[in-house]
């Protein structure tokens, strides 16, 4: 693992193994994914990005779960789930959800099924 990655979790430790699993699943089911490590995000491209791990305060700190990560992604469409914490519309059909992620089950085939419809939907879109 790339040591920025673990620079990333530093202040985070207990989120790190929330993180590699998703990552692992990411690229087992998604063909020519680059990562990138920035300072307040991990991001997920193939051509453009389609997905991102953070901190984001999506809720009141109080109300966070202890380890926690946000997943990001983007949809033509809102999703409907309790599972999403938050979800916007940037642009016209340009849907940006937040979840939060607090145990390794969480990362499952709904969210994977997101973060892969999140995938196609950047490859296709128009800047």
């Amino acid at each position: 693992m790339d040591t920025n990655i673990f620079l990333f979790f530093e202040k985070h430790q207990g989120a790190l193994p929330l993180y590699e699993k998703l990552e692992e699943a990411i690229q087992r089911e998604i063909d020519n994914v680059t990562v990138k490590v920035q300072k307040t995000q991990i991001t997920f491209y193939k051509k453009r990005l389609f997905a991102c791990v953070s901190f984001a305060r999506v809720r009141k700190a109080a109300q966070l779960p202890d380890p926690y990560m946000v997943v990001t992604f983007g949809l033509e469409h809102r999703e409907e789930s309790p599972r999403i914490d938050i979800a916007t519309e940037p642009y016209p059909n340009r849907w940006t959800h937040h979840v939060v992620i607090h145990e390794k089950e969480e990362i499952d085939e709904e969210l994977m099924g997101w973060i892969k419809e999140a995938a196609v939907f950047a490859e296709t879109k128009k800047r």
